[in-house]
């Protein structure tokens, strides 16, 4: 049998909860998506917890999970994904965070998480803190998409295991801690970080302007995530398989560059609501002459889902079934699509949640179930079952005629 592609599309935080002031039903389950819809339609269907029953996944973990890794082995630390997606290369002994630009009042109260989800200017301030010494060590920092940003401490005698500077709300920011004698030099180095990004970017030009139009000034970082360098086997060795993905989010670009895919630049494919969806979908048409597998990940339901605004939900999910449906009337009908979720995030609940996500697979010769549409309740009959994350790729490529035979 011939080897076939693989298409993965898998839809941020899609997956929800039903919301009574919407007749009880799921953003999903509201949204018009006859694309979606079809691959349900034409193929298996079932629900996965993305890493483990009852587990909330980061957005880190589960990806790492639908690539196939188990994150209890492999996870350190979302900061060198981040720092892997904003192409900072990293060497043994670097501790990477993920941060974000952040407001904060005189009195080091955090005022906005996210400096009013600044879109403009962090290259700038970016600039101004990266390169400076801190004690015998480098600070290197680069901007990521939207309010986010990496910090790099390069340096002798460094250790990841610091607890967070971020509070995860308004209110004051929070003195990293070292977690084991090893880190007490990073948690000192992090602190000192944290107080000279305040000092320094209060006085920048970029936020003097943003105070005059009125806006949130991203006055200070707030670091956390730490992690260090990990060896991930590429998908390539693992699986024999070459692979690509269409990603705007700087996360999910470090996530495939560190399993070994191609992450090539699509102009307007952003991170956000305003991600250019027609795009995305040409450029894993495109890709998919070349490539085994091709990964495309949107990360829209999942800001709305976190802001708790049903309406936007449903109108991302309808933005990527256009965008699904662009792709599939373009594909060769060998090629097995798979329609899934990194995690749920309920917008009554406005964050992920351990709910199990809907899952579908069709294409090629695959089996075909009774289920007829694609979401949470629909999904949960059909033959697939209740799978975990880890193991999504692998039953695809045993679909796709790529799994190798175990015994004689």
């Amino acid at each position: 049998m011939s080897a076939k592609k693989i298409l993965m599309v898998v839809c941020d935080g899609v997956s929800d909860r039903p919301v009574k002031q919407f007749e009880g039903k799921t953003p999903l389950q509201v949204a018009r998506t006859p694309a979606m819809d079809a691959v349900a339609r034409n193929g298996v269907s079932g629900t996965m917890d993305v890493i483990a029953p009852g587990v909330v996944p980061g957005s880190d973990t589960a990806h790492l999970a639908l690539f196939g890794y188990d994150p209890y082995k492999v996870y350190t630390g979302r900061g060198p994904i981040e720092a892997a997606g904003a192409e900072i290369p990293l060497v043994n002994g670097d501790v990477a965070f993920r941060c974000n630009f952040a407001t904060s009042d005189d009195h080091m109260r955090i005022i906005d998480r996210r400096a009013g989800r600044i879109r403009s200017g962090t290259a700038e301030l970016a600039t101004v803190l990266s390169g400076m010494k801190i004690e015998d060590i480098e600070v290197i920092f680069k901007e990521a998409s939207e309010h986010r940003g990496v910090l790099v401490l390069r340096g002798p005698g460094l250790d990841h295991r610091v607890t967070e500077v971020d509070p995860h709300r308004e209110g004051a920011i929070l003195k990293a801690r070292a977690e084991s004698p090893e880190a007490e030099k990073t948690a000192r180095i992090l602190n000192e970080f944290v107080a000279k990004s305040y000092d320094i970017l209060s006085k920048h030009p970029v936020n003097e302007r943003r105070k005059k139009e009125g806006l949130h000034p991203a006055n200070i970082v707030l670091p956390r995530g730490a992690g260090s360098l990990g060896e991930l086997e590429p998908l390539t060795q693992r699986f024999g398989i070459k692979c690509a993905a269409v990603a705007g989010v700087t996360l999910v670009r470090g996530i495939c560059r560190m399993v070994g895919m191609d992450v090539p630049d699509v102009e307007g494919a952003t991170g956000g609501l305003d991600t250019d969806y027609a795009a995305k979908a040409d450029a894993a048409i495109g890709l998919l002459e070349d490539y085994d597998l091709v990964f495309v990940n949107v990360k829209a339901p999942d800001i709305a889902g976190h802001d708790g605004d049903f309406r936007q939900k449903v109108l991302a999910i309808e933005n990527i079934d256009m965008m699904l449906g662009r792709i599939l009337e373009s594909i060769h009908e060998d090629v097995v699509v798979v329609l899934t979720a990194d995690h749920s995030t309920p917008v009554i609940v406005k964050d992920h949640s351990a709910d199990p996500v809907p899952v579908a697979v069709s294409g090629a010769d695959s089996r075909i179930d009774d289920v007829r549409a694609f979401d949470e309740i629909s999904a949960a009959s059909g033959a697939l079952g209740r799978i975990r994350g880890v193991d999504l790729l692998p039953i695809v490529l045993g679909m796709a005629n790529r799994s190798s035979k175990f015994g004689a």
